[in-house]
């Protein structure tokens, strides 16, 4: 199983943004950190922001942070919530699903099974184990580093 972009971006985002806590922090300032495209970037923080994990605050002294505390937010939901098809097969999808086997199929429920444990296991952390045994400070000692 492979993220999208989109969901590797938003544990990336959650992660710099935990790194600078207080702080409101810019798209273009996350992207260049990462060196990833602030367009794309855009389009993630508008997901995290509906979802309930960023703060938005729009226009010239604006910015983004985080909307909750890093050890209420559960990697696993982050996940869930970032990716838009998490299909492991095509039969997962009822309206584009074209699969003969599917009335039959015993395999569609192990997949699942496997989702819901992938996305259990993940939600055993939170943002702030990510952050913590002063990882924070490493990463926020690498951020300035590219930044700079």
């Amino acid at each position: 199983m492979q993220l999208t972009l989109h969901s590797e971006y938003a544990l990336r985002v959650l992660l710099y943004l935990g790194t600078q806590p207080g702080r409101l922090c810019s798209t273009r300032e996350i992207s260049d950190a990462y060196g990833i495209s602030k367009n794309h970037l855009v389009r993630v923080v508008q997901t995290l922001g509906e979802h309930g994990y960023l703060e938005l605050l729009p226009g010239r002294n604006g910015g983004i942070s985080l909307a909750k505390e890093p050890h209420l937010i559960r990697l696993g939901d982050v996940v869930r919530d970032a990716e838009p098809n998490m299909r492991m097969a095509e039969c997962f999808d009822r309206r584009t699903n074209h699969c003969v086997l599917t009335p039959v199929c015993s395999l569609r429920p192990v997949l699942n099974e496997a989702l819901n444990a992938f996305l259990s296991s993940l939600n055993l952390h939170t943002l702030a184990d990510l952050l913590s045994h002063g990882a924070r400070q490493k990463m926020s000692a690498k951020f300035a580093t590219l930044t700079v």
